[in-house]
């Protein structure tokens, strides 16, 4: 599997994600917002930072990039997309995802290893998991607050799109979600960095499970 590690101003994630892939045994490669196609890649690793300052609100102004067109392409030809932190919140500016991340409940920055769990293994991301497995992620986020509406939550319910939650919520997201997939199943977004937590050493390796499921390519019949 080969992933395009989206680049914006302000991505701080990005050697992160291609680093992950890269030890997960995939390829990776940058690629600058400006670009308008993303062919000759099997999937799309949106990093976390703060895309274009921040600024409108976090995700706004990276949403009506260029490369936004080939993103929504990538995710209709049913290609594997990650959204970590800031590429969560780009993910629902741009319609892939549904809800919305706002501030904090507490107005600060949250920055530390957080536990939590896999809710959903049932996924191209999750399957090297079990069921209600605990993970350590770190999180590093100012508005990871996921809100959405009655109807969206009882959907994403129904639809099992709930894939990761929080054992103790630091930001005050509904029902201590962490992270969502669409309901095809191949466009996953999510606050906490598992790229982030691949050694032992900087304190988890539980997110190597899920890049080496993403470089799996039997898994996505592309």
């Amino acid at each position: 599997m080969k992933y395009a590690v989206i680049r914006y101003p302000g991505s701080n994630g990005d050697r992160d994600l291609l680093n992950a892939a890269r030890k997960a045994g995939g390829e990776a490669a940058y690629v600058d917002y400006r670009e308008t196609t993303l062919d000759g890649y099997d999937g799309v690793l949106i990093p976390g930072g703060f895309s274009f300052g921040d600024y409108l609100r976090s995700g706004a102004m990276a949403g009506v990039a260029p490369v936004t067109q080939a993103i929504r392409q990538a995710a209709d030809e049913n290609k594997p997309i990650l959204g970590i932190c800031n590429g969560f919140q780009i993910l629902t500016e741009i319609g892939l995802l549904p809800g919305a991340l706002i501030f904090n409940d507490q107005h600060t920055f949250v920055s530390r290893n957080e536990s939590l769990k896999i809710v959903n293994n049932n996924t191209r991301f999750t399957r090297g998991y079990a069921q209600n497995e605990d993970v350590i992620y770190p999180v590093a986020h100012g508005e990871g607050h996921y809100y959405c509406d009655d109807e969206t939550y009882e959907k994403l319910v129904k639809n099992n799109q709930i894939v990761l939650t929080y054992n103790e919520n630091p930001n005050g997201s509904r029902n201590d979600i962490a992270g969502i997939v669409n309901t095809s199943g191949n466009v996953f977004g999510m606050m906490p960095h598992p790229e982030r937590a691949l050694e032992t050493l900087l304190g988890s390796d539980d997110g190597m499970k899920l890049f080496e499921e993403m470089t799996q390519r039997e898994v996505y019949h592309v």
